[in-house]
């Protein structure tokens, strides 16, 4: 059986004969977000199905294409669609596209995602940037034999959310004056299944302002690459375990894409200020 590492080497390989312009940043698209490909002025886009060793987004909402071209001048390459630890993947497979991403040479990372807020102070439509993260799911992508050259054996995350990008996406929504714009700390747990009143008051308890079951394995492996994360999390409903009212996907995803136009011009002011 190939080992990770050559799964991995080989996608890096394969992209190297296609892509002309080494993306500076790496936009990771998440449910009910993949419309915001629309704005990327696209040199190359590669559905999942066609990249060596990639998995298969199974989630109806994620569309599965690695698009490279340029944001608002800026060299990038957009994920269309994510890969969840609920369809069964390892946190390994998870993180295959940061992974070969990192390796081509992205330095920064932007995660988005949907996420059901547990913060009594916040609103649907609220947009999240990510200060910290609680990492529900069990499992660690970096579990298992540390591979030196693609970084260390005890990364540090004691800021896993780069100070000064999160600083430049409160400008730029005051700037553009975005409101509903707060910061806070995002759980992830496994899924599928959505959490129970008992469940979100003891998320709360843990100290967590929204939940969902994505984006911290991704985020650890860039970290553990060198990258420099900026996380935005869509709040697409805000349960009171004291009151709680049914959960369906379908309303998140609407919630998500009515916040999109919201994120799309935060995004697109935030991506020329990274370094």
């Amino acid at each position: 059986m190939i080992s990770y590492r050559k799964q991995v080497e080989e996608c890096v390989d394969f992209l190297k004969t296609k892509v002309n312009r080494t993306p500076k940043t790496v936009i990771q698209l998440g449910t009910g977000l993949s419309d915001f490909a629309r704005f990327i002025e696209q040199d190359l886009c590669i559905p999942y199905a066609d990249l060596p060793h990639f998995p298969r987004s199974t989630v109806e909402s994620h569309r599965g294409n690695l698009i490279f071209g340029r944001l608002n001048g800026c060299d990038v390459a957009v994920l269309q669609g994510r890969f969840h630890f609920y369809e069964g993947y390892s946190t390994k497979e998870v993180t295959f596209p940061i992974r070969v991403l990192s390796l081509l040479g992205a330095c920064n990372l932007i995660v988005t995602n949907a996420s059901g807020g547990l913060n009594p102070l916040f609103q649907p439509g609220t947009i999240m940037v990510m200060r910290d993260h609680l990492n529900f799911l069990g499992e660690n992508p970096l579990r298992g034999e540390n591979i030196d050259d693609w970084g260390p054996r005890f990364p540090d995350l004691s800021v896993p959310y780069y100070p000064p990008y999160i600083q430049t996406a409160l400008q730029s929504a005051d700037l553009h004056k975005i409101t509903r714009i707060v910061t806070g700390t995002y759980v992830c747990i496994p899924g599928p299944s959505l959490e129970t009143p008992a469940e979100t008051r003891w998320l709360r308890n843990c100290g967590a302002d929204a939940v969902g079951m994505s984006s911290v394995p991704e985020v650890i492996v860039a970290i553990h690459a060198g990258m420099k994360v900026l996380g935005l999390s869509v709040v697409s409903n805000v349960n009171d375990p004291d009151n709680f009212q049914p959960i369906l996907l379908e309303d998140i995803i609407e919630a998500a894409k009515q916040t999109t136009p919201k994120l799309e011009k935060l995004i697109t002011e935030i991506i020329q200020h990274l370094k």
